[in-house]
């Protein structure tokens, strides 16, 4: 059909189930504060603005390593705002854009991988030379990255947008590392089959769906089930995802009517179910409602696929001994591991930055950010610390949170205002407040839209409580999302 039939079709279906609720597509864009996405309201004023402003005559070579949702969005923004620009992209994968949000709809159902892979070739912008190549060695210090294939390139200006790795091969019993596109044939061997899935890759997300449609059809023959769901002790993209998963497996299971044969336990690392107390405490009573049950402060690390076990580490602290000084007592850090039986389990991967950047001058070398590898930035320029000429945004940025499509909406504008600036001999003065967009899927048809930046407070973008679940933001989720990510962001206009 074409990108532009795709888009009618999406807007096609969105109006017509806008209409049922008596709400218009722009009313509704409107109420969610969505003005950057006028252009799929047929308002192109603001897009082509992007493009109308004066574009700069800074010259100079620029190497974008990664070409997904960050790097091309990075690209074409960059080529919208350079008069002549001189980019290149080193990608090795060919659908390096596909939507990975939509990743949680096709693990419940509600979507088809065909409805989430984009061939990258198609967003490329105009002039952008692509390698098909991966990134193995950066030299910031002489300005050059050198390929697996053995090519040497230099730049002036560097943007890392590599992405991150998923870590199975960090739990044990499980082997491998994948990215959110794929996983390697070892990961293949364990995950998607037996009651153990991940959602984090594409195939991940189909063979869920499969595996929650054989948890539903042994809960029917009377058993009673173990549903296990995990959050690893890493940075993890989408922090929300874990719960999402959860959440569309009970509303499948009372669809059937057999929710009640199946016990649904989340055992996050952390200590909260998200950093943002309004939402934390809103989840805490869908939670609730739902008899779906938590336990804080466990890790999985240990998995046998073939018994159906998962072993945790669970941490606690114990009083010790009066210290005088403090006046108070000394807290003893514990844990032991904990067995546990399962029938489903859905795996969170440990996740870290490619072993290229991890292995870099590029990354952190301090501290706990030093442990995932992710690439030493700023967190309000998206310039490197110690390299001026280098940049990163997306997934492999070292920012607090911010491992999310909705942050890369905001990053990108701001590392490309930043890199002009550089280039241009000025001041760098646009800033990243560390906003984040979390759609949570709490049930088919329910979303709890989280928004919030490094206060750690809810930022809604609408008047309305962001700590409630609505249908309005279920509707931007399953049909409003994409078109505006796939034609919007990766245009470099939204």
């Amino acid at each position: 059909m074409g990108h532009k039939g795709d888009l009618k079709k999406a807007l096609d279906i969105l109006d017509t189930e806008l209409k049922k609720k008596g709400i218009s597509r722009r009313e509704a864009f409107k109420l969610a504060g969505l003005g950057s996405a006028s252009f799929l309201m047929g308002n192109t004023t603001e897009a082509e603005a992007a493009t109308v402003a004066s574009a700069s005559e800074a010259k100079g070579k620029i190497l974008i390593v990664g070409g997904g949702l960050a790097g091309i969005s990075t690209a074409a923004r960059l080529s919208n705002s350079l008069s002549t620009p001189n980019i290149t992209i080193i990608e090795p994968n060919p659908e390096s854009v596909s939507y990975q949000p939509g990743q949680t709809l096709v693990a419940g159902g509600v979507w088809d991988k065909s409805d989430i892979v984009y061939q990258t070739k198609d967003f490329i912008p105009s002039g952008v030379k692509m390698i098909k190549d991966k990134a193995k060695e950066f030299d910031p210090e002489n300005n050059k990255v050198i390929t697996e294939g053995g090519e040497v390139i230099s730049y002036d200006y560097l943007i890392v947008a590599t992405g991150l790795v998923l870590d199975f091969g960090m739990i044990k019993g499980l082997e491998g590392v994948g990215t959110s596109a794929s996983a390697n044939p070892e990961i293949s061997k364990k995950i998607g089959k037996n009651g153990v899935h991940s959602i984090y890759y594409a195939d991940g997300a189909v063979n869920t769906w499969t595996g929650m449609q054989e948890l539903i059809k042994e809960a029917k023959t009377g058993k009673n089930l173990k549903a296990l769901y995990t959050h690893p002790n890493t940075p993890i993209k989408c922090g929300g995802a874990p719960k999402k998963i959860m959440y569309l497996t009970d509303a499948r299971l009372r669809e059937a009517g057999v929710r009640d044969n199946v016990e649904l336990s989340f055992y996050p690392n952390g200590g909260t179910m998200f950093g943002v107390p309004e939402y934390h405490d809103a989840i805490v009573k869908q939670f609730e409602a739902r008899d779906m049950k938590w336990e804080y402060k466990n890790n999985l690390v240990e998995i046998d696929v073939n018994t159906k076990k998962a072993i945790f580490e669970k941490r606690w602290l114990e009083k010790g001994v009066y210290d005088e000084d403090i006046e108070d007592y000394e807290m003893i850090p514990m844990s032991k591991k904990v067995e546990r039986d399962y029938d489903f389990i859905h795996v969170t991967p440990p996740m870290r930055a490619p072993d290229a950047v991890k292995n870099s001058s590029l990354a952190w070398q301090k501290g706990s950010a030093s442990k995932g590898g992710w690439v030493e930035v700023d967190k309000e320029t998206l310039q490197h610390t110690r390299y001026k000429n280098v940049f990163a945004l997306g997934d492999v940025a070292g920012v607090p949170m911010g491992k999310t499509g909705g942050s890369v909406r905001k990053q990108y504008k701001v590392l490309v205002e930043n890199l002009i600036s550089l280039m241009e001999g000025k001041e760098l003065t646009s800033k990243y407040a560390g906003y984040t967009v979390c759609p949570l899927i709490t049930g088919i048809g329910t979303v709890m839209l989280a928004e919030f930046n490094w206060t750690r407070k809810p930022t809604p973008s609408f008047p309305l409580d962001p700590s409630v679940e609505r249908y309005i933001w279920w509707l931007l989720k399953v049909y409003a999302l994409k078109p505006m990510t796939i034609y919007g962001l990766l245009s470099g206009k939204a």
